[in-house]
């Protein structure tokens, strides 16, 4: 007995040209590849088309008249609905501070006309298989409770898990996601962590930080937005999390909740934040020993083997506050 194969669905392409001509070679070579084509003659059509559909790739011409294609790839890197799209670039500019205004804009990568159709393809899929990996991991943290974003040291937007996405349209509003800025409290501390000045650490609740993290919204219900550092995932993009509180704090809801000691609620909650050993050590001022013993504690109390699954129920605990 044979069994059929599933049908894979067809890669949506829209292309963006104010070419007839080119847009007639494209939707050609890009059908005989198997692809669905949608088309736009400017970058405002093609914005009104993307409120109605998600493509899986853009091609996008660069100079336009009207709306110019670096202005509608800015543009539609603010819509958290399309801003995971690769956009690749087609033009007939080849100088360098063209190339660079691309990539600024939130373009993956470029090709110069006239097109040569295979090697357009043979991008267009490179960057499609990329996307495609990072939006399921970003989909698979989203899952698990991570609500995690990446930002520049200017404090623009670079991702967000979907989660993450929702929590800040719901503070801010619903122009949120790729390229929007951080409020200007985050931006001033991403600032001071790319210089090496100050982290924050131990400073009062006024200025707003607690311990290398930094409150960006606070709620009439006494609930706030409090972004930490998780790490460095690139020359200058910053991996944060972004956790909401309620006025208890963290610590005071993981130790009533997962009854804990206070000691140990506070070693879990900067587990959840992604600290080693030693700088949990350095900001409850003990030794990594001791550290080391809340922290078998912590295993035996909530039925656990290791650090990661401990930091992930922390985490469904304070997301499910």
């Amino acid at each position: 007995m044979t069994m059929k194969s599933a049908t894979r669905p067809r890669d949506v392409v829209l292309v963006v040209d104010d070419s007839p001509e080119a847009l007639s070679f494209l939707t050609d070579a890009l059908e005989e590849a198997g692809v669905t084509v949608l088309v736009a003659l400017d970058g405002r059509k093609a914005l009104a088309l993307l409120e109605q559909v998600t493509p899986d790739v853009i091609l996008m011409d660069a100079i336009m008249p009207g709306l110019d294609g670096f202005e509608t790839c800015r543009q539609l890197k603010r819509s958290s609905q399309v801003a995971h799209v690769p956009v690749i670039f087609m033009t007939g500019l080849t100088e360098t501070e063209h190339i660079l205004k691309g990539f600024a804009a939130g373009g993956v990568d470029y090709v110069t006309k006239p097109i040569v159709a295979e090697t357009l393809i043979a991008r267009m899929y490179a960057h499609l298989a990329n996307a495609r990996v990072a939006q399921s991991t970003r989909a698979a943290l989203d899952v698990t409770g991570r609500t995690l974003l990446a930002a520049n040291h200017k404090g623009e937007v670079l991702w967000c898990t979907p989660q993450t996405t929702r929590m800040l349209e719901s503070a801010f509003g619903a122009d949120t996601g790729n390229g929007v800025s951080l409020p200007e409290e985050a931006r001033r501390w991403l600032a001071e962590r790319q210089v090496g000045g100050p982290s924050g650490r131990g400073s009062g609740s006024g200025s707003g930080r607690k311990a290398d993290s930094v409150v960006i919204a606070t709620g009439t219900d006494g609930r706030i937005l409090r972004l930490s550092p998780v790490g460095q995932t690139g020359p200058d993009e910053i991996l944060l999390q972004l956790v909401e509180e309620n006025g208890a704090g963290d610590d005071a809801l993981l130790k009533d909740k997962l009854s804990l000691t206070a000691r140990e609620a506070e070693v879990l909650m900067w587990i959840a934040n992604g600290k080693p050993n030693r700088d949990i050590a350095e900001i409850l001022g003990l030794s990594p020993r001791t550290v080391d013993k809340h922290l078998e504690q912590i295993y035996s109390k909530l039925g656990v083997e290791n650090r990661a699954a401990a930091a992930a129920l922390a985490v469904r605990t304070l997301n499910g506050r």
